[in-house]
């Protein structure tokens, strides 16, 4: 939004420099985010938050400066001539709940030319484009004061006649930027005697507008519901600056001033005569209730007591009304253009605000407590170092998904948003794994081909009336691995592909911290995952993850141009588990002795079942057991299809003697014996 500063010292003389009012105006929470032109043609881009429509004009950001000054802030009164007979203007009011308060005025015998120059000249500095008068009238109004307002060609309403309601069905209304638009029965319209001629709040209608033909004017100035202005104007695709100031809830008290105004305009640049006096039907009366203020609360929240001067002054020229009201408190009426002002703190804050955050001491709260960590708050610390250290950067991405990805990636029962973004952003997530793959795509398609990622947060699930949370992980790789070191030992060579087995690895290292009797993998995972790369690890009984590549049609259904891999782990249940207490073991002082074993299995036959029934043997000594070598069928003529043929090493060492070659020589029997009754055969 942009503000003419110039056009402040309509209102307050400023007694600083462009420079350092946009500083300090900054400051009071009235953000300058940029100065453009100079002298008289300075320009303020402002950023105007949007629970303060009050100051989206330059009146209100004059109102401001007249605090942070205490200056006089000069009214805008509208000076009319003489009101000729009486107006048979009617206005009717069908909706009271959504337009409480209706204003209009008539001109006679106007004529529509050019705007005055220097209403021109300031329209054009805010980017608005001068029409007409009549038109730049409400524009100027618009800018000047706030108000929206709107100006109908008297002799092209059917039966001189105003209605507020609700369209019927069937009914179409051309609007003013030369759209035919199809009417909702839940559309506020403003309607003459037959037909809609304008949209109310958000935009007028084209075959009532003011042109150059137009001698009698209706000047319409109203307060409008700002939750049906928002829907009509997201339902039709229109955002106005009127709808913009509407939504965010105007003066009740504005619409007989800005109605004025805009007949002071028109009648200065076009003539013609004021007929009738100000027709103003208001359906039902807006207040703002009286808010107390404590002295004493005030000191609390602020750390010092403000002066009961200062806080007369600033609540004064803001345009409250201080009454004295208990021991130590005042009885604060909220004008009606602070539509953001409800509660006790609201003021405070605006005491703050215009008192000058920078003029406040530095001190701490008083706190009497302990600050403690959460339960898990350890166990967090340590697989996020992990991923870290792993190389994994941390994303954090919106807890809200679709219901169709809600649907695909998990099978708990979703919770749907009350009032949904999107249909993309319905439901809270039942699985990380939908917002993984969007960011690993985010990505891609910004040409970072080697993605590591990990993201910690909640999941959430429907239980009947409740809604359940659980912690989970998610972790997500693409690319290479080590690609800029691979380059560096082989110039000009291709880094190795991210794989699976490196996925399972950080899992590994990521589970291996945790204390545990049993932990096994196998390869019932969800079908998302690629069926041949994907694997679940069980702790302990429980399921603690899922990891794997994500399904090429799932992939590709997601134009995912690249293999990506995710694993997802349910805090909730490993971190029922503690970590494991580190616990220092000298080194042996005995050698170990290594035996190999090759043999040649049939693909059903998984290592962590041959793993198993080794390490089941019960040789205290048999300190490790791992695959060093396999060859799948097909792969040399040495082995057949179905079939694998895989080399072992097993280390045997004892902590208390050297092993005799004999005792080897029988654990290893017993070990080939094992590995036989699984189907194995040994070879030559």
């Amino acid at each position: 939004m942009k503000i003419s500063p110039h056009w402040l010292r309509d209102f307050v003389d400023l007694p600083v420099d462009y420079v350092r009012l946009a500083d300090e105006l900054t400051l009071a929470g009235i953000a300058v985010e940029g100065i453009y032109g100079s002298g008289d043609n300075t320009v303020f881009e402002m950023e105007i938050t949007t629970n303060r429509p009050d100051a989206m004009n330059h009146y209100g950001v004059a109102r401001e400066a007249s605090a942070l000054y205490d200056l006089p802030l000069r009214p805008i009164e509208p000076k009319l001539p003489a009101a000729q007979g009486k107006s048979d203007v009617t206005i009717d009011i069908e909706e009271p709940e959504l337009c409480p308060r209706f204003t209009a005025r008539e001109i006679r015998g106007a004529s529509v030319k050019s705007s005055p120059a220097h209403i021109a000249h300031r329209l054009q500095l805010l980017d608005q484009r001068p029409i007409s008068n009549a038109v730049d009238a409400t524009n100027y109004v618009l800018w000047e004061s706030g108000k929206p307002t709107h100006v109908f060609d008297l002799d092209l309403l059917e039966g001189r006649r105003l209605v507020i309601r609700k369209a019927r069905a069937g009914e179409t209304l051309k609007t003013l930027d030369g759209v035919e638009r199809k009417l909702s029965t839940d559309d506020l319209v403003v309607a003459d005697a037959k037909k809609p001629v304008g949209l109310a709040g958000v935009m007028g209608g084209f075959d009532t507008m003011i042109t150059e033909k137009t001698k009698n004017i209706l000047i319409e100035s109203a307060w409008w519901d700002p939750v049906t202005v928002r829907r009509m104007s997201k339902r039709h695709g229109i955002h106005t600056d009127a709808s913009h100031r509407f939504e965010r809830g105007a003066d009740f008290e504005s619409t007989v001033p800005s109605t004025d105004r805009v007949a002071q305009l028109i009648l200065e640049s076009g003539g013609g005569a004021l007929v009738g006096g100000v027709i103003d039907v208001i359906a039902r009366q807006l207040d703002l209730a009286p808010v107390e203020l404590d002295l004493r609360e005030v000191r609390r929240i602020l750390g010092e007591q403000l002066s009961t001067i200062e806080i007369n002054r600033i609540l004064s020229r803001l345009g409250f009304t201080v009454l004295p009201g208990g021991e130590d408190s005042y009885l604060v009426h909220i004008p009606s253009w602070r539509l953001d002002v409800e509660r006790e703190i609201d003021i405070i804050e605006e005491l703050a605000r215009l008192h000058g955050y920078d003029k406040f001491p530095n001190t701490l709260p008083a706190y009497s407590g302990e600050v403690r960590d959460l339960p898990d708050a350890h166990k967090d610390a340590r697989l996020r170092s992990s991923l870290l250290a792993l190389g994994y950067n941390e994303a954090i991405s919106l807890t809200f998904i679709s219901k169709d990805d809600a649907r695909r990636f998990s099978t708990a029962p979703e919770l749907d948003l009350a009032n949904p973004l999107s249909d993309e952003a319905s439901v809270m997530r039942t699985s990380l794994v939908p917002s993984m793959l969007n960011m690993l795509a985010y990505n891609l398609n910004r040409g970072s081909d080697n993605v590591r990622l990990f993201e910690a947060g909640n999941v959430f699930e429907a239980s009947g009336a409740k809604a359940l949370e659980a912690k989970r992980i998610c972790i997500g790789a693409t690319g290479n691995v080590d690609a800029e070191v691979v380059r560096g030992l082989a110039p000009g060579a291709a880094a190795r592909p991210f794989s699976f087995f490196d996925l399972k690895g950080d899992v590994e290292g990521l589970l291996a911290p945790f204390s545990q009797w049993t932990l096994y993998y196998d390869s019932q995972t969800a079908d998302y995952y690629h069926p041949g790369r994907s694997a679940r690890a069980v702790l302990d009984g429980a399921m603690v993850a899922q990891f794997g590549q994500i399904h090429p049609d799932v992939a590709a259904a997601r134009k995912l141009r690249q293999d990506i891999f995710v694993a997802e782990i349910y805090l909730d249940r490993l971190y029922q588990h503690d970590l494991r207490q580190a616990r220092y073991e000298a080194l042996p002082r005995f050698p170990a002795v290594e035996r190999d074993f090759s043999f040649m299995f049939d693909d059903g036959v998984e290592f962590a079942k041959i793993h198993e029934s080794v390490m089941g043997l019960g040789i205290a000594e048999l300190r490790s057991f791992v695959p060093l070598e396999i060859f799948r069928g097909g792969s040399t003529v040495f082995v057949t299809p179905g079939k694998y043929s895989i080399l072992m090493r097993a280390r045997l060492q004892s902590s208390e003697r050297t092993l005799r070659d004999d005792e080897v020589a029988q654990w290893a029997g017993r070990i080939s014996k094992a590995l036989e009754e699984l189907g194995g055969l040994q070879r030559a």
